[in-house]
């Protein structure tokens, strides 16, 4: 008998989640059926995507991504040892069937690791997993940049931005980042080589891009939205493009007054721009492409990456919670 720990969600999420928002409870696994098999995790994902409303019926299973061994089976395309990145949620086993529309429905939710040799396998949820695939089909299918050009990237720091910023780099850009700490920016400028990097908490945002932008924005990665995303766009050169890739600056703000930003109708209509939202799950099918490309490039030392590991279940909640107060640089994870 397996019995699995999750998280259950009490409540639909007000304002910033609360710790009061969670519970774990235990439940029993039933016994493998044909081409069935039980996966233990190993790391949990923790994502700002994960704050969205998770159903019509509370309480729920919290949702998210995990690197999980196969340790038992019944399925021989999934055999004993294998590693593998499912969307089984903030739980410690799975029984899981790979038809099953829960696993499948939105493609890819299940799949087997590539070799990733000496490197951890926790990758597979950061550079070589949704995120790195999130900044490489957003930099390179949306903004498509070109060599020389100047990109701007919000919430540069996070998982998602410090990948975007070094693949724009790798492409011969201009990269500038917004973060919300100095510790941040140098971490932006002096390992990952972006070019400049402002704490947007201190700098004025249009006077900042005049002094390191001259000749304007070519591009804009928007992980934030906000008020700084328009003063970014004020920015923007003719025919400039735009990658929506979030806003995490609203996610939790429950007063609409500050929900509120400047206009940005004109600078679209006037400097002609293309703005653009979407979701990674829109390049399902090149899901495997994104893992080796990204995979290849930390192989060869020129994707670096940073991991914000807590220890152990039970801090899941104080992980998934530092999301929204900017504890976090790079990836973060809960390590089982």
């Amino acid at each position: 008998m397996v019995v699995a720990k999750k998280y259950v969600v009490l409540a639909p999420f007000v304002g910033d989640p609360k710790r009061s928002d969670f519970q774990i409870e235990e439940e029993i696994l039933p016994e493998l059926k044909e081409d069935e098999f039980l996966a233990e995790a190993a790391y949990l994902s923790v994502d700002p995507y994960q704050r969205v409303k998770l159903g019509d019926i509370y309480p729920c299973d919290m949702i998210g991504g995990q690197i999980a061994k196969i340790i038992e089976s019944k399925n021989s395309a999934y055999p004993v040892g294998t590693w593998v990145m499912g969307h089984f949620g903030w739980r410690t086993y799975t029984v899981v069937h790979p038809d099953d529309e829960k696993f499948c429905a939105q493609k890819p939710f299940l799949y087997a690791l590539p070799d990733f040799e000496s490197l951890p396998v926790s990758l597979g949820l950061g550079v070589c997993g949704r995120v790195g695939n999130t900044a490489y089909f957003g930099l390179t299918e949306i903004c498509k940049p070109k060599p020389a050009e100047t990109i701007v990237i919000s919430g540069a720091a996070g998982a998602v931005g410090s990948h975007v910023g070094q693949i724009a780099k790798a492409l011969g850009c201009r990269t500038i980042g917004f973060a919300g700490t100095d510790e941040k920016c140098n971490w932006l400028v002096n390992e990952l080589g972006f070019d400049a990097a402002g704490n947007y908490k201190t700098v004025n945002i249009a006077d900042y891009l005049k002094e390191n932008a001259p000749h304007g924005v070519d591009c804009y990665f928007d992980n934030v939205g906000g008020e700084i995303s328009s003063q970014i766009m004020s920015k923007m050169n003719s025919y400039g493009r735009v990658a929506v890739c979030g806003s995490i600056s609203s996610y939790n703000e429950t007063d609409p007054e500050k929900r509120k930003a400047t206009s940005v109708q004109i600078y679209i209509v006037g400097k002609q721009l293309k703005i653009e939202g979407f979701q990674v799950n829109r390049f399902a099918d090149r899901t495997m492409e994104g893992v080796l490309q990204n995979l290849q490039w930390v192989k060869k030392g020129q994707l670096k990456y940073k991991e914000h590991i807590y220890d152990g279940f039970e801090t899941a909640v104080d992980a998934f919670l530092g999301l929204f107060t900017g504890d976090n640089i790079g990836k973060a994870l809960v390590k089982l």
